[in-house]
């Protein structure tokens, strides 16, 4: 054993994320999406050397850098279902949400509505919840749905290192 590494067991998973993919129909509308409309900063679509064919995934994607280390990644819903080498399924909302918090009631009023500006649809404009939270909805070009909320809890919480 380890000093200073935590016991793992068989089939024990740690507790941390390191890539969110998001499967997109188009991967330029999305991209310039997440980079011009919302300003997440990227290298570009990457790996556009790897053409793939009908068994093998193409390898084009786009990736963002978020907080904490944190790969925010966009590949086309086609090529992700040949990766994972599962079925191509019609894009389907409601299965998750991406959250972001922000630190201010102002913030997210103002990302939504840069969210909306920049193609995305509100899903729930930004209302009280009974849970003490402050947030709304919006879904990209792609249907995945974001919360943008101000959590006064997480706003005086010391940050995760």
């Amino acid at each position: 054993m380890t000093p200073g590494v935590p016991l793992l067991y068989p089939g024990d998973m740690e507790g941390r994320v390191h890539v969110i993919t998001l499967a997109v129909d188009s991967l330029d509308r999305a991209f310039k999406f997440y980079r011009d409309g919302l300003g997440l900063e990227s290298q570009g679509i990457v790996g556009t050397e790897f053409p793939g064919d009908d068994r093998h995934p193409a390898g084009a994607i786009a990736m963002f850098q978020l907080h904490g280390g944190l790969i925010l990644t966009l590949y086309p819903r086609s090529e992700l279902a040949k990766d994972a080498n599962a079925p191509v399924g019609p894009p389907k909302t409601g299965e998750f949400s991406i959250g972001h918090a922000v630190s201010s009631r102002a913030e997210v009023d103002a990302l939504l509505a840069q969210a909306e500006a920049a193609g995305a649809r509100l899903t729930d404009q930004a209302h009280d919840r009974p849970w003490g939270i402050y947030s709304g909805y919006f879904q990209d070009p792609d249907g995945h749905l974001w919360e943008i909320m101000f959590n006064p809890e997480l706003a005086a919480a010391p940050p995760i290192a």
